[in-house]
C-alpha cells in the first residue's frame, strides 16, 4: 500500500472505547469509510498488549492524517484510550509537511459537556483509571499522566464535534461524517449503496486478489442475476483502490443501456473512456476509428478501468475489454450477467452469491425499520420476509421500503402473498410492490415508464402522463417513495433491470402468446407481427417501434385501424400510408424519428397531443393548414435539416417548450411566437442559418430559458430583452452577437449566462460586463455597443466585500466616468463606511489620473487672482426658482470685485440651505424626510485658469450616502437633462436621518472655491419669505468684522488634508450684503408666486 497524495499513509484513525463501541457506530464507522476509498486504521486487536502504546502504534498515529476520537460512557475507564488521545493531540500541534492533522470527536452516547468538564460517568471513569495507576505506579506517575489526560481531553472537546444525539440514527450519522471526511481529503470517489450490509468482506477478497497479482494486468469479472449488486461491488472496488492510479481510471457505467438507447451510444462511451483516462476531448466519428485510437494511445499504460453491464462481445472489443493491451498493474472490472462474456477473454470470475441470513436481516432492517435490526415486534415477521428474498440485495431494498411504517396487519397481509409465489420467481417477488399500489393511476405511471419512459425526462413524462388522466404529479411521486422507480442527476427516470422486466411482465403475462391482447407493445418482434397482420385491438394503449436494420420499413395506416385506445406511440425509420383519420384520436405522445413526409398530413388527428417529438424528420412546413391545438405542451423538430420556417404558434395556445436544434435550413421564426403566453423554453441550439429573432421573442414574459447556442449568423439581441422578466438561463455561445444589450443588467430573475465570452453565474458575469462597460482601457470593448437610446436610467452594482483580507478586487469596478456613454447614473453598494471611503477615492484618482489631494492644494491657492464664476443644477421641479438663482448670483458676480462673491446661505420657508468650501456639501436630511422633498439645486462658484466654462467641465455629480453605504453618481449630461426617472432614483436612496454628502466633479483647469445645495419643499408666500429675510438682513457684528476676502484666499485644510467626501467639513460663512440678499429673496418670491398660480 503506497502513501497517499497528501503523504500519509493512512486517511483516518480512530480512537474508540472497544467493549463500548466496537460492534456499533466504529463497525458502522469504519466499513463506510472503506467503501468509500478511505484508508483507515483501526487498531482493533490492540497492537500491544497492556497499558503502554508500541512502537507499531506509535507509527500508525505517527502516519495518519485524521483522527476520529469516539467518546462513549466508558472511555474514560480506559488508560489505553486516553495514552492514544495524548499522543495524538501532540501531535496535532507538530507541523506536518504535507497538510495538517485534524481531530474528530465523536460524542457516541455520552454528553458533551460530561467530556469537556469531567464529570457525571465519565469523570468517575477518569477517577478509576487514576486510581488504577496510583496502585500501579505511585503517585507521582499518576500526577502526570492526569495533567497530560485533563490537557488532551479539554483541547480535543473545545474542537468542532459530531454529538450522536443530534441524528436520527447511526446511518445518517455515518452518512454525514464520512461525507465531511472526504471533503476534508479533497477526494473524488463514485457514490454507493445507502446501506453498504456485507459488501466490506467482498471487497477486501477481490481486492487481496488484486494487489497479489499487481505485477500484471489483471481482469476481474463480476457475473450474476439482475439486482444481485454487481455494480455497487464494482464501484466499491474502484474507490478503494483508484488512488493507485495516479488519475488514469475510467467507470463506464450502464453500457447495455446507454447503447440500446442511442445509436451512437458506444462511440459515446468511446469518448468518454479516452477522456476520463487521458484528459482529452477527442472526437471519434465511428466505432473503429475509436478502437483504433483506444490501442494506440492505451498500449502499456497503467489503468483503472470498469465496464458495467456488459451484453454483447462488440461492446468490449469497442472499449478496450483485453488485459493484453495495458500495462502491468492494470486493473480492468467487468459487470454482465452473460458468462460467455468473461469465458471468452479468460478472465476470473466471481459469481455473485446471496446475502447470508444476517446480511440479508440487516439490510432489509435498515430499509425496513432505519435501524439495524427489526423493531422487537417485528422480529419474526422480518425473519419470515428476509427467507423469501433468498438473499437478491434488490428484493430485500423493495420489500424493506414497502413495508416500511405499515401495520403489523399490512404485513401479514403481504406475507400471506409471498407464500403463494415460489421462492425462485424473483420477479413476482418484487411484484408485491406493484400490487400495493393504491389505484389504476399508479400502476399505469408505472407499465408506462417500464415500457416506454426509461431515460426520459421526468417532466415531459409528467406532463405526457397528466394528459392521460394520470395524475402523475403525485403518482410519481409515490412511485418514488416505493423504490420503484428513481429519477438521476439529470432528471431523467431510471428503474432497476428487474423492476423493468417485472412490469413488462406484468403487461404481458395475461396473454403472453397473443401480443395484440397486450395493453403495451414493445418488444420488435410482438410489434411486428401485430402490425403486419393487422391484428391489433382496442386493448392496445401503447406501442413503439424501432427499425433498426438499413432501409426502412412501411405499413398501411388500416394496421392502426382498431387500436382506438392507443395513446403512446414511438416509430423510428417507419412510413405510414393511407388514410391518416385511422389512426388513434386519443394520442397524447407522438415519437416519430426520421419520418419522410414533407409536412404533418392534414388528416392526422392531433387535437389531444401533449407531446409532439418529430427528430430528423424530412419536413419543409410542419403543417399545411395550422390547427388548434390546445393540449399541445412541448414541440421538438430537432435535426429536420429541410425545415425553413417555424410553424405558425398563433394555434398552440399553451406550448411550454419549444426545441429546434439542428434545423440546419432554418431561415425564420414566425412572428406569433409572441402570442405563447406560457412558453417556458426556446432551444435554437445549431440553426446555423438563423440570422435573427423576431421582435415579437422578447414579449415573452414567461420563458425560463433561451438557447441560441451554434446560432452562428445571429448578431443582435435587442434591448427588448429586459422584457423577458421570468427569464434564468440565457446561452449565445458560438453566435455572432457582438454587442451585449445592456437592459440584461436589469432581468431580475436571470441566474445563468452566456454570451460575448462571458460564462457563469449571473452574479459573477454582470461586474465584468459592468468593468467593460465603464473601462475605457479595454481592448475588447468594441464588443460593446454604445446606449445610444437606451431607456435606462439607473444601475445598481452591490459590492460585497467577501474577503476581508482582500479589498483590491473591488477597484476593477469602480466606474471610469469618460466611458458612461449614455448610462444616465450608476449606483454602488457598499458594505461599510471603509470600503466607501476606498471606492470614492478610486474613483476621483481614477477621474484625474492623479491624487485628488495634491490637485486641490495646487489649484486652490491661486483662487485670490481668479475671476469667479457661479453654476446652477437642478434636480427635480422648481425650476423657475433655478432660474432666478442664476440671474440673482450672476448679477451680483458682475456687480462685485471678483473676490467679493456670495452664496445664499440661510433657510426659508421653502428651502433647507446648506453651504461649504470646496467641491462638495454635506446635509443631514431633516425630519420632514423626502415626503416634501420637490427638488434639489446645487450652487457652485468656481474659479478657471482658462476660459473654461462650468457647463463644459462639468464631468459629475455624486450623491453619497454615509448612512446606506452608497455613491450614486449622475452623469454631465444627466445632471443638465434630468428627467423624473432620475430624480426618483435619487430620492428613493435617501431616508430621514441620512448623512448625506454631494460632490461635484470637474475637469482639469476648473476649481471650485464653494458649493450650497437647497432642499426645496413646500411653496411659500411671499409675504412670509419676506418678513423672515427681513429679520434675518439685520446686520451683525460678526458680519462686519470678517472680511470676506480673507475667507477667499484660505483653501480648506480639510480639502487639503483628506479629499475623500466623509472627511470634507462644513465651513460657516460670512453673511452676504443685506441689500443684495433682500433684492435675491424678493426675485424668488415672485417666482413662487407665479409657480403658486
Amino acid at each position: 500500500m503506497s502513501y497517499s497524495d497528501h503523504g500519509y499513509k493512512y486517511d483516518v484513525f480512530i480512537n474508540f472505547r472497544g467493549e463500548d463501541t466496537r460492534r456499533t457506530i466504529v463497525s458502522h464507522l469504519y466499513t463506510a469509510l472503506c467503501n468509500a476509498g478511505i484508508n483507515t486504521f483501526l487498531d482493533d486487536k490492540k497492537l500491544a498488549k497492556g497499558e503502554e502504546l508500541g512502537p507499531e502504534l506509535y507509527t500508525a498515529i505517527k502516519m495518519s492524517h485524521i483522527f476520529i476520537a469516539v467518546f462513549s460512557p466508558n472511555y474514560a475507564q480506559s488508560s489505553w484510550c486516553l495514552n492514544e488521545l495524548a499522543h495524538i493531540m501532540e501531535l496535532r500541534h507538530r507541523r506536518h509537511s504535507y497538510s495538517p492533522r485534524v481531530v474528530i470527536p465523536l460524542f457516541y452516547h455520552v454528553d458533551p459537556s460530561d467530556v469537556r468538564k469531567l464529570k457525571g460517568d465519565f469523570g468517575k471513569g477518569l477517577k478509576v483509571s487514576a486510581d488504577k495507576i496510583f496502585s500501579q505506579s505511585g503517585a507521582e506517575r499518576e500526577e502526570v499522566l492526569m495533567s497530560k489526560w485533563r490537557r488532551a481531553l479539554a483541547e480535543v472537546t473545545n474542537l468542532v464535534g459530531w454529538d450522536a444525539n443530534n441524528f436520527r440514527n447511526e446511518g445518517d450519522l455515518v452518512q454525514k461524517l464520512v461525507e465531511d471526511i472526504l471533503t476534508k481529503l479533497d477526494m473524488s470517489v463514485l457514490s454507493i449503496t445507502e446501506f453498504p450490509v456485507g459488501l466490506e468482506p467482498r471487497v477486501q477478497s477481490i481486492t487481496k486478489i488484486l494487489y497479489d497479482e499487481s505485477r500484471k494486468a489483471c481482469m476481474i469479472g463480476l457475473w450474476g442475476m439482475g439486482g444481485s449488486g454487481k455494480t455497487t461491488l464494482a464501484k466499491a472496488i474502484y474507490n478503494r483502490i483508484h488512488r493507485e492510479f495516479q488519475g488514469k481510471t475510467s467507470f463506464i457505467e450502464s453500457i447495455r443501456e446507454v447503447c440500446d438507447y442511442n445509436r451512437k451510444g458506444i462511440i459515446h462511451l468511446q469518448e468518454q473512456l479516452l477522456s476520463d483516462l487521458l484528459k482529452t476531448k477527442d472526437k471519434i466519428h465511428s466505432i473503429a476509428v475509436g478502437i483504433n485510437k483506444i490501442e494506440k494511445r492505451l498500449q502499456g499504460q497503467k489503468v483503472l478501468i470498469v465496464l458495467d453491464d456488459v451484453t454483447k462481445s462488440e461492446q468490449l472489443k469497442a472499449l478496450g475489454g483485453n488485459p493484453k493491451l495495458f500495462g502491468s498493474g492494470s486493473v480492468l472490472i467487468i459487470t454482465t450477467r452473460d458468462r460467455s462474456h468473461l469465458d471468452s477473454l479468460s478472465a476470473r470470475v466471481f459469481t455473485m452469491i446471496e446475502m447470508d441470513k444476517n446480511e440479508s436481516l440487516e439490510l432489509f432492517s435498515w430499509h425496513a425499520f432505519r435501524q439495524s435490526c427489526p423493531r422487537k415486534d417485528f422480529g419474526k415477521l422480518s425473519r419470515n420476509v428476509v427467507s423469501y428474498c433468498k438473499g437478491l440485495p434488490l428484493a430485500l431494498e423493495v420489500l424493506g421500503s414497502y413495508l416500511s411504517k405499515r401495520t403489523e396487519q399490512e404485513w401479514r397481509s403481504a406475507l400471506s402473498k409471498l407464500t403463494k409465489i415460489p421462492n425462485n420467481e424473483v420477479l413476482q417477488i418484487l411484484r408485491i410492490s406493484y400490487d400495493g399500489l393504491e389505484d389504476y393511476t399508479e400502476k399505469d405511471i408505472f407499465l408506462d415508464i417500464c415500457c416506454f419512459f426509461i431515460g426520459k425526462n421526468r417532466v415531459d413524462v409528467t406532463e405526457i402522463l397528466n394528459g392521460c388522466g394520470l395524475h402523475a404529479d403525485i403518482g410519481v411521486s409515490v412511485l418514488i417513495e416505493r423504490s420503484l422507480i428513481k429519477v438521476d442527476k439529470n432528471n431523467k427516470f431510471q428503474m432497476h433491470d428487474l423492476l423493468r422486466d417485472m412490469g413488462r411482465a406484468i403487461v404481458s403475462e395475461s396473454s403472453a402468446k397473443e401480443p395484440e391482447k397486450h395493453s403495451r407493445l414493445w418488444c420488435h418482434e410482438d410489434v411486428l407481427d401485430v402490425l403486419s397482420k393487422k391484428t391489433g385491438t382496442k386493448t392496445v394503449e401503447g406501442l413503439i417501434l424501432k427499425w433498426q436494420r438499413t432501409g426502412r420499413i412501411c405499413f398501411g395506416t388500416n394496421a392502426f385501424q382498431e387500436m382506438e385506445k392507443l395513446r403512446l406511440l414511438k416509430l423510428d425509420g417507419v412510413d405510414l400510408i393511407g388514410d391518416y383519420g385511422l389512426i388513434s384520436k386519443q394520442l397524447r405522445w407522438v415519437d416519430w424519428q426520421r419520418s419522410t413526409f414533407t409536412f404533418i398530413p392534414n388528416d392526422f388527428d392531433q387535437a389531444n397531443l401533449v407531446v409532439f417529438e418529430l427528430k430528423y424528420s424530412n419536413v419543409k412546413q410542419v403543417w399545411q393548414d395550422t390547427k388548434l391545438l390546445e393540449k399541445l405542451k412541448v414541440l421538438k423538430l430537432s435535426h429536420s435539416k429541410y425545415l425553413k420556417s417555424s410553424p405558425d404558434f398563433s394555434k398552440l395556445p399553451n406550448l411550454e417548450k419549444l426545441v429546434m436544434k439542428d434545423c440546419q435550413s432554418l431561415s425564420n421564426v414566425h412572428p406569433s411566437i409572441g402570442d405563447l403566453k406560457n412558453l417556458l423554453l426556446i432551444n435554437l441550439k445549431d440553426c446555423i442559418i438563423l440570422e435573427n429573432l423576431p421582435r415579437e421573442i422578447y414579449q415573452l414574459k414567461s420563458v425560463k430559458t433561451l438557447i441560441l447556442t451554434g446560432c452562428s449568423t445571429i448578431d443582435k439581441l435587442e434591448e427588448d430583452i429586459v422584457q423577458m422578466e421570468s427569464l434564468t438561463s440565457l446561452i449565445t455561445t458560438g453566435t455572432s452577437i457582438k454587442e451585449v444589450p445592456y437592459s440584461i443588467l436589469r432581468l431580475r430573475s436571470i441566474v445563468y449566462i452566456s454570451i460575448c465570452g462571458y460564462e457563469g453565474l449571473s452574479h459573477e458575469v454582470f461586474p465584468s460586463l459592468i468593468r467593460f462597460w465603464m473601462s475605457p482601457t479595454i481592448n475588447s470593448l468594441p464588443r460593446i455597443p454604445p446606449f445610444g437610446g437606451m431607456p435606462l436610467s439607473l444601475v445598481s452594482l452591490d459590492l460585497e466585500n467577501n474577503n476581508n483580507n482582500n479589498n483590491n478586487n473591488l477597484s476593477c469596478l469602480v466606474p471610469k466616468l469618460n466611458s458612461f456613454s449614455e448610462l444616465r447614473s450608476f449606483r454602488v453598494q457598499c458594505q461599510s463606511m471603509i470600503q466607501l471611503t476606498r471606492e470614492l477615492r478610486r474613483f476621483l484618482d481614477d477621474l484625474y489620473d492623479a491624487n485628488f489631494t495634491e490637485l486641490e492644494t495646487s489649484h486652490t491657492s491661486q483662487i485670490s487672482v481668479l475671476s469667479l464664476r457661479s453654476l446652477l443644477i437642478g434636480m427635480g421641479s422648481y425650476h423657475t426658482v433655478i432660474n432666478t438663482l442664476g440671474k440673482s448670483i450672476s448679477q451680483e458676480l458682475r456687480t462685485n470685485d471678483s473676490v467679493d462673491y456670495f452664496l445664499p446661505g440661510d433657510n426659508y420657508p421653502s428651502w433647507l440651505t446648506y453651504r461649504c468650501v470646496g467641491p462638495s456639501v454635506y446635509f443631514e436630511v431633516p425630519n420632514g424626510g423626502v415626503c416634501g422633498l420637490n427638488g434639489i439645486t446645487l450652487c457652485v462658484v468656481y474659479s478657471s485658469t482658462l476660459e473654461n466654462i462650468g457647463t463644459e467641465c462639468l464631468t459629475s455629480v455624486l450623491i453619497i450616502n454615509h448612512t446606506k453605504f452608497t455613491i450614486h453618481i449622475c452623469k454631465r449630461d444627466t445632471v443638465m437633462s434630468f428627467n423624473d426617472e432620475d430624480w426618483q432614483g435619487v430620492v428613493s436612496n435617501l431616508g430621514v436621518g441620512d448623512n448625506v454628502e454631494i460632490f461635484v466633479t470637474f475637469r482639469h483647469g476648473l476649481t471650485v472655491k464653494e458649493t450650497a445645495v437647497y432642499l426645496i419643499y413646500s411653496q411659500s408666500s411671499t409675504r412670509e419669505i419676506e418678513s423672515i429675510l427681513e429679520v434675518e438682513a439685520e446686520p451683525t457684528p460678526e458680519v462686519e468684522a470678517q472680511s470676506s476676502t480673507d475667507v477667499k484666499a484660505e483653501p480648506s485644510p480639510e480639502v487639503e488634508e483628506q479629499p475623500s467626501p466623509p472627511d470634507l467639513k462644513m465651513e460657516p460663512l460670512p453673511k452676504p450684503n443685506q441689500n443684495i440678499f433682500i433684492r435675491f429673496a424678493k426675485g424668488v418670491g415672485k417666482c413662487l408666486c407665479l409657480n403658486q398660480n
